[in-house]
């Protein structure tokens, strides 16, 4: 999807600061970073509707930074491998949302 990490940080500004869901989506790819789970799961724990979750999820993995295990109901989400060896530009963008993630 994206070729390099300046394309990562253009995404990242743009999905989680550009858009209203951005907040959503930067929980979302928190919360997956502390475990694998699936829409449902990550529904509850974040408190949102699962349609919400799953359009977030569905935004994230069409832009590279998530990767869905599984073709069910269950499928099980996790952050990309290219999105986790580049954690470092998710943190630096979440502190523009006033998340820290060292601290949240």
């Amino acid at each position: 999807m994206w070729q390099d990490r300046k394309n990562l940080r253009r995404i990242l500004l743009f999905l989680l600061l550009g858009t209203r869901g951005g907040p959503v989506r930067l929980k979302i790819l928190m919360k997956l970073k502390e475990r694998p789970m699936n829409a449902n799961r990550l529904s509850r724990e974040l408190g949102l509707d699962y349609k919400t979750a799953r359009h977030h999820l569905d935004v994230l993995e069409r832009n590279g930074l998530v990767e869905k295990m599984g073709e069910s109901y269950g499928a099980v989400y996790v952050p990309s491998e290219a999105l986790q060896k580049n954690w470092d530009i998710l943190e630096e963008v979440a502190r523009y949302l006033g998340h820290d993630p060292l601290v949240d």
